[in-house]
């Protein structure tokens, strides 16, 4: 049973666009905000006012979430002390790694220990980044890159990284309130599965996109050596990229992103089919690893054999 049990996360950065120019970027990368400077890049100038690297995760501007997992996974998620004592929040060589549990041995039905953490400051728009170097994926796993608002589906939720077992392309998921819908005729690379966004406890599908390059997920996404996923959440509405490590625009590297050059966003949520300004507000980015739950265990069967339980169970798959 193919597993790799950890999250390697080099960076997150976020940034508001100030005003546009003729010819503008942004500045020099740090922890607050800078006045913006025009440069070589592009028309719009963006301005850092976050940035998240190594110790910053685990320094308080991040809280790890450790009540029972609302998608009914079988984890316990840690909290802070716990998690930093097990080894399942550490920071290595600048980067963070954020593991599952893989000593115990578990009845079948038992909850492994996990992690899930999420910024204390929430956002209403902007421009992210995160570069991940490896993601976990197997079979019962489940990973997630997503941001989440108040009062679940009204506050909204955008999934930036996810999918389950060994599902082999990541999925763009958006979940909202009623009265928010995709439209399947925008311009994107990635595959419409869904143009209803308003979720439920009964009907939790979302709308969403799912990518078409294998380098967006599971072991394809670390065999390319990770990559970057940004999203850009605006009056427009909300456009995601993914770029394998190889792709990665040098604007980005720069640290003076400008999304007006990068190439068709895999995944793109336009405001004409949805009020994303009254759908989405006030989010917390939240990053977790969570086992089998809602649609990692009823998905076990697709891509894996035996039961989610057992595999859970067993200290060996996540080795």
């Amino acid at each position: 049973m193919l597993t790799f049990p950890s999250l390697f996360l080099t960076v997150i950065s976020i940034a508001s666009l100030t005003r546009q120019v003729a010819a503008a970027g942004a500045p020099n990368p740090t922890r607050r905000s800078r006045v913006p400077r025009k440069d070589k890049y592009g028309g719009k100038i963006w301005a850092q006012v976050d940035k998240f690297q190594g110790d910053d995760f685990l320094d308080g501007s991040w809280e790890f979430f450790d009540q029972g997992d609302p998608t009914h996974g079988l984890v316990n998620y840690q909290n802070a002390q716990n998690a930093k004592s097990k080894g399942l929040a550490v920071v290595q060589d600048g980067k963070l790694i954020l593991s599952v549990d893989d000593k115990t041995q578990l009845r079948p039905g038992g909850r492994r220990d996990s992690v899930r953490i999420n910024t204390k400051k929430t956002y209403n728009g902007g421009l992210f980044i995160a570069d991940f170097e490896a993601m976990p994926y197997g079979c019962s796993v489940w990973p997630a890159w997503w941001s989440v608002g108040p009062n679940w589906p009204e506050g909204g939720e955008i999934d930036i990284l996810e999918g389950v077992n060994l599902g082999d392309t990541n999925q763009y998921t958006l979940h909202t309130g009623a009265g928010c819908s995709a439209d399947s005729s925008v311009k994107a690379t990635g595959k419409s599965l869904g143009t209803t966004c308003a979720s439920s406890g009964t009907d939790n599908s979302g709308c969403a996109f799912k990518d078409s390059d294998p380098r967006s997920y599971g072991e394809g996404f670390n065999s390319a050596g990770g990559g970057v996923f940004a999203h850009l959440w605006d009056s427009d509405g909300i456009k995601i990229w993914h770029f394998a490590r190889a792709d990665i625009p040098h604007d980005i590297t720069d640290g003076k992103p400008d999304p007006s050059s990068w190439t068709t966003p895999a995944a793109y949520f336009p405001t004409s089919s949805c009020d994303i300004s009254h759908h989405f507000h006030d989010h917390s980015l939240t990053i977790d690893t969570t086992l089998c739950g809602d649609w990692a265990g009823a998905a076990f069967g697709a891509t894996c054999s035996g039961s989610c339980q057992e595999a859970v169970a067993d200290p060996t798959n996540f080795a």
